[in-house]
């Protein structure tokens, strides 16, 4: 349990100090019940400069409904709760591309895609770890780097995890329009 000064993105306060736990926790745990009336996954909550960030997925992913939906659900839960002193700014959105991994069972349905981990202050070995997530369970994950070696973590050794998005170029022959002679303008060939 945190203490410490008001401000700190901790509360609610109770007398004689100390405070119950903190703001992602509390909107975790309203956010949570919302998303599986309407059938999404809730994937990470962060509270940061004044904005609540929801992220929400579905195996066929999110459209503007699911969005729009959790946005009504979660405003009204928020003006009865107030769970964040002051003003702030909701925002429900799907994770993209490259997504936060914390759970355990996010680090599970990762297997096998790129990775890019860091740990803690304080723990063995450099901070920062990239490479294939090999396997998760319930205690940690192991990452297999691009020179082969493999490390361990537990996943209280994790401060922030997520999947890296490889760009890779479709190769030249593939590509549509490639010495079909398609111009855009004259003398200029499209695809090539």
């Amino acid at each position: 349990m945190r203490t410490g000064g008001s401000g700190d993105g901790v509360g609610p306060w109770k007398p004689g100090g100390g405070c119950t736990m903190a703001v992602t926790d509390r909107i975790d745990a309203m956010a949570a019940p919302l998303c599986e009336r309407i059938g999404v996954e809730l994937v990470d909550v962060e509270y940061e400069g004044g904005v609540l960030r929801l992220v929400i997925d579905h195996p066929d992913g999110i459209g503007m409904d699911a969005i729009a939906g959790l946005t009504r659900e979660m405003s009204r839960a928020l003006d009865h709760e107030e769970p964040i002193p002051g003003t702030f700014t909701l925002e429900v959105t799907s994770p993209g591309l490259e997504r936060s991994l914390r759970r355990p069972a996010q680090f599970e349905r990762a297997i096998g895609c790129e990775v890019a981990v860091k740990t803690r202050p304080g723990m063995d070995g450099p901070r920062r770890a990239t490479g294939v997530l090999e396997s998760a369970d319930e205690d940690g994950i192991e990452v297999r780097s691009a020179d082969g070696s493999s490390r361990v973590f537990r996943h209280d050794e994790i401060l922030k995890a997520h999947t890296v998005f490889v760009w890779t170029p479709e190769p030249k022959s593939e590509r549509k329009g490639k010495d079909q002679g398609v111009t855009d303008a004259p003398g200029r060939k499209v695809g090539s």
